[in-house]
């Protein structure tokens, strides 16, 4: 015969389902499912803001204009660049803590070189191995972003020449349409010297990471991590993106921390 539950128990019984099927429905919200970003974070212009940070540290307005696909793309790419490498480990992101970043021409504290390597080497690992790993993965996936991300900026600023240019042989041109036009070129160069900054704050941090390594926990893996960082650090130098301030001001790029 099926179990006869008193009133009592049958009113506790309820109170816990409804009380699980409470912190389910939380936890649905707060993150997406194998660590990914919830759907309700997830949009078109998701990062927007970055462009209108870049912009607002160095006291300029934000363009009005719709973001371009080419220009959303750029922000797309951009975001896992300027995000500090490893700050989101696999535990931590399904609690949804996506969240905008200040732009680095008015971050406090100012970078510190040293954040990642202490994170790398104070986290539990089984081994010495497993940091050097995971090294190495960081530096590899900045590679992968690399060609990604510079491909679309010289797309970008490409275009903004094209802009530029036609700016004088538009008709009827209002210093609305001038100001948003000028202001969104301002933008997409600053996303780009954002992320060449870090970019160079990335490679610093790796450096400072592989020595601390190197004397706690002597490793062959040791010279592959320098052989990439090496490899990133070269190709950031040589970065495939020649940016003309045209109308715009420009904002001088600190990139050594």
């Amino acid at each position: 015969m099926p179990e006869m539950l008193s009133p009592k128990r049958s009113r506790r019984r309820s109170e816990f389902t409804l009380l699980l099927a409470s912190l389910l429905m939380l936890g649905g919200c707060s993150g997406g499912d194998f660590g990914r970003t919830a759907a309700d974070f997830r949009n078109d212009d998701m990062h927007r803001w970055i462009g209108a940070e870049a912009t607002g540290s160095v006291g300029q307005p934000a363009s009005e204009f719709q973001l371009t696909d080419i220009e959303r793309q750029l922000r797309d790419q951009a975001y896992p660049l300027i995000e500090p490498p490893h700050s989101r480990p696999a535990w931590k992101s399904v609690f949804g803590d996506y969240k905008p970043i200040a732009a680095p021409w008015r971050q406090k504290p100012q970078f510190d070189r040293t954040a990642y390597g202490r994170l790398l080497i104070d986290e539990p690992h089984r081994s010495h191995a497993s940091r050097y790993a995971q090294l190495i993965d960081d530096v590899r996936d900045d590679l992968a972003r690399f060609d990604a991300f510079f491909t679309t900026a010289d797309r970008v600023i490409s275009l903004d020449r094209k802009r530029n240019a036609s700016l004088k042989l538009v008709s009827e041109l209002s210093p609305r349409e001038r100001n948003d036009a000028v202001a969104r070129m301002e933008e997409n160069m600053l996303v780009v010297q954002w992320v060449q900054q870090c970019l160079q704050r990335r490679i610093s941090s790796y450096r400072w990471a592989l020595e601390r390594l190197v004397i706690q926990a002597p490793d062959n893996a040791a010279a592959t991590a320098d052989r990439l960082i090496s490899e990133l650090a070269a190709r950031a130098d040589h970065a495939p993106v020649a940016m003309q301030p045209g109308p715009m001001s420009g904002v001088a790029l600190r990139t050594r921390g």
